[in-house]
């Protein structure tokens, strides 16, 4: 089964109900109209259909039809041990967390592609239900603290967990564990249950066009971003204007999926966060800390089409997403793939640079 999603005038519904009151009412006859009839399909005798532009609700790009599956949510780890990694290059969206120790995982959430194997595959963290909520979709992942797993649970996204049995994981024998999880993302999203057979609503907000995103049209140009989120962690994009996308690189090596491809974005999005130590402990005895996003708000940039812009972010409750606006105004991302940055305002920085005018510090 297949659905649209569109763009579409609201009819003039209440222009209508007001006549009907009107005529019920026993007021006075409401003045005599012209009304010119709608153009009719001569061979159905009915008005032609009106032109419906169904786009891919992650990403705003135009799809002949929308697939009726839920967003897949994948934990995925980026340490060096689990590069490089499968099927990332696939995603609609990328979410890029610090964990302990100063190395961050992603959440990886997929729609309009769905590849064949995601890995490594690794455990939910306190954050990740404030990034998952918004979709109402499927969180793939390997196990994690008991807390953990009820406030994905609350959070009113499913839970497919390799830990409980859930059918969708094997192990990788060329890799050591626990970095060789694989993923079966069809698996997964097999087991969705009745409540997740509609594709997830928008995360942002995605101009109709390329070249029409707000940071493309009206940001300044540069050609590459540092974002550096603890002393374990820079993550690297460089502008490639021939591919019209940003190239991610892990420090200075270009961040490699198993497939041969660089990964790479129509989007960046760097969030500027709040980092807290939570009461839990990892397996090594390390404070497991927590990304603050429910009910909180901050600066950031955009990076679209060799360009960035300043912005603000904020999230309301927990189901809410994450709202971007510059200068009060809604900012609307490229049609296309999109990786955010969660980084911690106290351990991280960035640095946007242009060919032409050097290097800055940005935030």
């Amino acid at each position: 089964m297949t659905a649209r999603f569109a763009r579409l005038a609201a009819p003039g519904a209440l222009a209508a109900a007001a006549l009907l009151v009107a005529a019920c009412s026993g007021g006075p006859d409401p003045t005599p109209t012209t009304t010119v009839p709608a153009a009719v399909d001569a061979q159905k005798g009915s008005p032609p259909a009106p032109d419906v532009r169904a786009v891919w609700p992650l990403t705003g790009v135009e799809a002949d039809e929308v697939a009726d599956r839920p967003a897949l949510a994948v934990k995925i780890e980026n340490s060096r041990e689990a590069r490089p990694q499968t099927g990332l290059e696939q995603a609609d969206m990328v979410w890029e967390e610090v964990v302990e120790g100063g190395i961050t995982r992603y959440v990886a959430v997929f729609h309009s592609s769905v590849p064949d194997a995601v890995e490594p595959v690794r455990s939910v963290r306190p954050m990740d239900p404030a990034i998952v909520a918004p979709l109402g979709g499927i969180l793939a992942y390997s196990g994690a603290q008991r807390p953990f797993i009820d406030a994905v649970d609350a959070s009113g996204a499913q839970s497919v967990i390799m830990d409980a049995g859930d059918a969708g994981f094997r192990r990788n024998p060329a890799r050591p564990a626990p970095h060789n999880v694989i993923g079966d993302p069809a698996a997964f999203l097999a087991q969705a249950d009745g409540e997740r057979s509609v594709p997830p609503p928008a995360q942002f907000a995605i101009a109709d066009d390329p070249g029409e995103g707000t940071a493309a049209s009206d940001g300044t140009p540069a050609s590459s971003l540092e974002v550096v989120m603890s002393r374990m962690q820079t993550t690297g994009w460089q502008w490639d204007e021939d591919t019209g996308a940003w190239l991610r690189s892990e420090g200075t090596s270009p961040s490699m999926s198993t497939s041969g491809d660089q990964h790479s974005a129509t989007n960046v999005v760097v969030l500027k966060v709040e980092v807290v130590n939570t009461e839990f402990r990892d397996a090594s005895g390390a404070a497991v800390p927590e990304t603050r996003l429910v009910g909180a708000s901050g600066t950031g940039v955009v990076a679209s089409g060799g360009r960035t812009l300043e912005v603000e972010w904020s999230k309301g409750e927990l189901a809410d997403a994450v709202e971007l606006t510059a200068g009060g105004e809604t900012v609307e991302l490229e049609p296309g793939s999109t990786w955010v940055e969660l980084m911690p305002a106290t351990t991280g920085s960035l640095t946007v640079a242009d060919q032409a005018a050097g290097s800055s510090p940005d935030q």
